[in-house]
């Protein structure tokens, strides 16, 4: 009984000092400082709920930006040509020393920690967080202006011409794979790193921010046709830019439909609707905003469809679905075209018509792709792409278009069932003009029967003449 006792008061110490543990905490609830913290995190850690659906769209393959995968087995190779790279740049900076550098970055120390969610505790250490910052902002660096300056820039210039990274044969076949682990969320570096590490000399009339800004552009896509409006102040990393790039400017509105406003209805697949009456066409530019729907005819952007597509969209879903502030624009799109791509033929429709250009190959890996891609999706009931939504379904719901469809969908599928039609539409009209003709026959007066009957009828041959006997 004694032992029970003693257990039963010292549950009750534990509880007692729990529950003033957290009445302490209750007076330390500060909502500034609360959004003061969340609204500095843009780099995040992507929850296993996601992750397992497709755990190597969130892991990088090549190289490591930033501390979340610092250090993995698959990037160390990388380390020692990010380390050159280093000193490369140290070397044209002659006028600038190591120490400047990280100077520089220590003043922002505080907000670059900010950007990370969920810092391990090996980057508590100030000294190593600040050189890991030092050498993967000046790689990021080294990359973005080499891959965009062209061959006979100044900065090929400290780089052998067999550099397996900084050369013609290592932009061809290593840049692709770079430039797809740039875009992974979590393997984003603030691009505050790179305003305060690049010292290029600037344009006149600009400011380091808007230079980093398109140089992020313009090595995402050097043809790129999104105008992005200029930041007064520099992006939070790689993938916000590049998706601000894909956006490119407001939404297309759709304009308001008379009558039913129910958008509860999924919008048909493409060839359903265009058995609808739908038709298609690309937009005047490819930003995922320029979509909409106008008297029969829905606008959709020009999308290229290859192998990092799929990583891509699911790194910008996962920005949206874990920023406060991003949107949803893109998992709007997603979803949207989740929903009009159910098979192979739906995306033969849309490659026809120009709006998707396929470099996988197979329209079947195409349609498999969108499919996947907003499985376990939860879009904003305010979607972006709300008003186009509701144009489409309430227009396919008309009854002459939902007549039309159900026709073409039951005899015009086929040849077979296209040549019975005919044959059945043809022997309709063959049975009335028969029966109107009996019909018109028997009450039409005949005014010219007597006098016919009267008169022979004319013969084609004359009897010969008979012959009198001699």
């Amino acid at each position: 009984m004694a032992s029970d006792g003693g257990g039963d008061g010292g549950g009750k110490a534990g509880s007692s000092s729990w529950v003033v543990e957290i009445q302490n905490k209750i007076q330390q609830v500060d909502l500034k400082a609360e959004e003061n913290l969340w609204s500095k995190q843009s780099i995040y850690r992507v929850p296993s709920c996601i992750k397992e659906l497709n755990p190597k769209a969130y892991k990088p393959q090549v190289v490591s930006f930033g501390p979340h995968h610092h250090g993995e087995p698959q990037v160390v190779p990388m380390e020692e040509h990010k380390q050159r790279a280093l000193m490369h740049f140290l070397n044209r900076t002659t006028d600038k020393s190591i120490h400047y550098f990280l100077g520089e970055l220590e003043k922002v120390e505080d907000e670059l920690r900010a950007s990370y969610k969920a810092l391990d505790q090996r980057w508590d250490n100030k000294d190593v967080f600040l050189q890991m910052m030092l050498v993967d902002g000046c790689f990021m660096l080294e990359i973005l202006h080499m891959a965009t300056a062209g061959r006979a820039d100044k900065i090929g210039d400290h780089y052998c011409k067999s550099d397996p990274i900084f050369s013609i044969h290592g932009m061809l076949y290593t840049l692709p794979y770079i430039k797809r682990d740039m875009l992974m969320l979590e393997n984003q570096l603030p691009l505050l790193v790179l305003e305060t590490l690049d010292v290029a000399p600037l344009s006149s009339g600009t400011s380091r921010a808007k230079e980093i800004t398109k140089l992020v552009l313009k090595f995402f896509d050097s043809s790129s046709d999104h105008q992005v409006q200029v930041m007064t102040a520099v992006g939070l990393h790689p993938l916000n830019l590049y998706r601000q790039s894909l956006l490119g400017g407001e939404a297309a509105r759709s304009p308001p439909t008379k009558g039913q406003e129910d958008s509860s209805g999924m919008v048909r697949s493409a060839m359903e609707l265009n058995e609808a009456g739908v038709r298609f066409k690309k937009s005047k530019t490819t930003s995922l905003h320029d979509i909409s729907f106008h008297n029969g005819v829905l606008s959709l952007p020009v999308i290229v469809v290859d192998d990092s597509t799929e990583f891509m969209f699911l790194n910008l879903m996962a920005f949206e679905r874990l920023h406060t502030n991003a949107g949803n624009e893109v998992t709007a799109y997603v979803f949207f075209m989740d929903n009009i791509i159910d098979s192979a033929k739906d995306v033969s429709l849309l490659h026809s018509k120009g709006i998707i250009q396929n470099a996988l190959g197979s329209d079947k890996a195409v349609a498999k792709l969108f499919n996947t891609l907003s499985k376990d999706v939860v879009l904003d009931p305010e979607s972006s792409l709300d008003d186009v939504h509701r144009s489409v379904h309430n227009y396919c719901s008309k009854s002459w278009n939902m007549w039309r469809a159900n026709l073409i969908h039951t005899y015009f599928r086929s040849p077979w069932a296209f040549l019975s039609l005919a044959a059945a539409i043809f022997l309709i009209i063959l049975t009335v003009g028969q029966t109107f003709y009996s019909i018109y026959q028997y009450y039409k007066p005949n005014t010219g029967e007597s006098s016919a009957s009267s008169s022979s009828p004319p013969t084609l041959f004359a009897p010969p003449p008979a012959l009198s006997p001699q």
